[in-house]
């Protein structure tokens, strides 16, 4: 288990010892969105095609977060995200608290920019309805004045607009259901020395100067920026913020800055980890003498630091699951959900879907959920029953990549598989298929499957008989992101074509416990 740890969870962040270390969520909460409302902390992130979408997380301290729901049921059109849309959907949102409520502002890249809002983030949120709408705008932070006046800043995305590298911002209605101007462009990337992909505005106020805090460079190599005029409509002078500096955290960036009750401040704020997606760090920031933000060390991300709040319990996002009471709210699908897709019955019982696909990137009913940590095993049972041949289900760790261990029904037997598939290529048997002894074609026996993840985003499947030790299956297998995302491990069930021909997969708990850098694999 990761130091501290003492809830068996895959990643802590918290020390034990009144600090915390960096990254505070080693998961794929990306694009990080945050607000202080009294004593507590809320952040939102990026979902893209998973649903639900828009997770609620919350906190007391910054360090120790626990994922309390989501602000997006479902994606909308219907018909448009019954299937996986991969790089679609929710892209960066921004969450902000007014008049008491809270507020989601969210962009779909492909329709434009949707507002949702709430009394109670862990409750029911509005049906989204459109603020603005057009192809190419991203990245939306609203900002209610002092003055009574309400504006709403966004980027660009030069895949469906044609521009990028500049921000735009508008006057907006107090309740956020109109803009009421034109748009105005007020930094422009293209004018400034060194600057490229400039996007992510997040919209503040302080001390009479108006602060549009935004990264640029890129995802994996870029930087933070903050901006501040006297007029949200500019002109804007500029400044590097936060940079990788001398070290080992690449491209650190897009993120909120938060204050505490008793007046210190912090940032959180992204590193992209390949198939572990965009790891989420918190730096100390405070207000230098000459009005600027100085965030981290110098401006280089810090490993560790003393807790904003200290005394609150050791958390983080669950990733085990008993299914005693449904499915906790780490799980999503790749599309729209239909009712049907998980039956009624102790633990989970996934139907097996009828599909024509043979390849789990095109699979809408695999239920994942973001690699927790950064070295853990996973492990569950899975039993068919009623399974006709075609029948396939597993354990899987999906990304651009993929790979899964499980069973398929062929016409002779049940075999215990282990499959992968690199990315652009069809799906390729990993190791030898073993046969696994039936009564009848409506029963199989139970087994344990499982599945090692180390630092690095090498895989190490796992199988045998449950309460045995597990033994390693098929070829190691190296992870992979997905399209701006990290790679999932996901449950899934499905029968060959079109037909619905019944059969049900049975996983039994999953168990997500991370391992120590320094303990033997086993």
């Amino acid at each position: 288990m990761t130091r501290g740890n003492t809830l068996n969870l895959a990643w802590t962040a918290d020390n034990g010892d009144g600090t915390y270390r960096n990254p505070v969520l080693h998961a794929d909460w990306s694009d990080p969105d945050a607000i202080r409302v009294g004593d507590d902390f809320y952040m939102t992130a990026s979902s893209f095609n998973r649903v639900p979408g828009l997770p609620i997380l919350h906190s007391r301290d910054l360090v120790n977060w626990t994922l309390i729901g989501h602000a997006l049921s479902r994606l909308a059109p219907e018909e448009d995200f019954g299937t996986p849309r991969h790089g679609c959907g929710v892209w960066a949102p921004a969450l902000r608290h007014h008049a008491g409520r809270f507020w989601i502002v969210y962009p779909d890249p492909d329709r434009g920019l949707f507002v949702t809002s709430t009394e109670d983030p862990a409750g029911e949120w509005t049906r989204p309805h459109l603020l603005k709408g057009g192809r190419g705008l991203i990245d939306p932070c609203p900002l209610w004045a002092s003055d009574g006046t309400a504006y709403l800043v966004h980027g660009w995305a030069k895949s469906r607009a044609g521009i990028n590298n500049r921000l735009t911002v508008h006057r907006m209605n107090d309740d956020a259901t109109a803009l009421l101007d034109e748009d105005a462009v007020v930094i422009d990337g293209d004018a400034l020395p060194g600057y490229r992909t400039l996007e992510g505005p997040k919209f503040y106020e302080r001390d009479g100067w108006y602060w549009i805090f935004a990264p640029a460079g890129g995802v994996t190599d870029g930087w933070q920026s903050a901006f501040r005029s006297r007029d949200p409509l500019g002109p804007y002078e500029d400044r590097i913020v936060l940079a990788q500096g001398g070290t080992d955290v690449n491209g650190p960036h897009q993120g909120a800055w938060v204050d505490t009750a008793d007046g210190t401040d912090w940032f959180l704020h992204f590193q992209d980890k390949g198939p572990f997606g965009r790891i989420v760090h918190l730096q100390p920031m405070r207000w230098g003498d000459d009005g600027w933000p100085e965030i981290g060390d110098k401006g280089e991300p810090v490993a560790t630091h003393p807790k904003p709040r200290d005394g609150e319990p050791v958390a983080a996002p669950v990733s085990s699951d008993d299914f005693a009471e449904g499915m906790g709210l780490q799980w999503t699908w790749q599309a729209n959900p239909r009712p049907d897709w998980v039956l009624p019955g102790p633990g989970l019982r996934l139907a097996c879907v009828p599909t024509d696909a043979t390849d789990l990137r095109h699979l809408p009913n695999v239920l994942g959920q973001h690699l927790p940590g950064d070295h853990f095993r996973a492990t569950t049972t899975l039993r068919l029953t009623d399974a006709p041949p075609g029948v396939w289900a597993g354990l899987t760790i999906l990304g651009d990549a993929y790979a899964w261990v499980g069973l398929s029904h062929t016409p002779g037997d049940v075999v215990l598989s282990c499959r992968a598939a690199e990315p652009g290529t069809p799906e390729r048997i990993s190791g030898h298929a073993q046969p696994i002894a039936i009564d009848s074609h409506r029963c199989s026996e139970t087994v344990a499957l499982g599945v090692e993840v180390e630092p690095t985003g090498r895989c190490r499947f796992l199988a045998g008989r449950p309460g045995e030790p597990l033994a390693p299956i098929g070829e190691p297998f190296q992870a992979t992101a997905g399209r701006w995302v990290g790679a999932a491990l996901g449950l899934f069930a499905a029968v060959a074509g079109t037909d619905d021909r019944g059969g049900v997969a049975e996983f039994g708990p999953v168990s997500v416990i991370g391992i120590d850098d320094s303990a033997a694999h086993g």
